[in-house]
């Protein structure tokens, strides 16, 4: 994952946890989460859109 093994990723957990503290690994990670989430709707809006250009364009082109 990354070329992050088991241990490497558990001394950066651990390392986050003393940074932000356990209350605030939570907010981070539902933030993650959200933008995560936004960024994939964007991405299928996106693709929507180009491909439905691109059909419109094949349409066009058929008259």
């Amino acid at each position: 994952m990354f070329g992050i093994g088991g241990g490497e990723l558990v001394l950066v957990l651990f390392i986050a946890l003393l940074v932000f503290g356990a209350t605030g690994l939570p907010e981070i990670g539902k933030g993650l989460g959200k933008a995560i989430k936004e960024f994939k709707k964007a991405g299928k809006e996106l693709r929507g859109d180009i491909e439905e250009s691109i059909k419109d364009d094949d349409d066009e082109k058929k008259k």
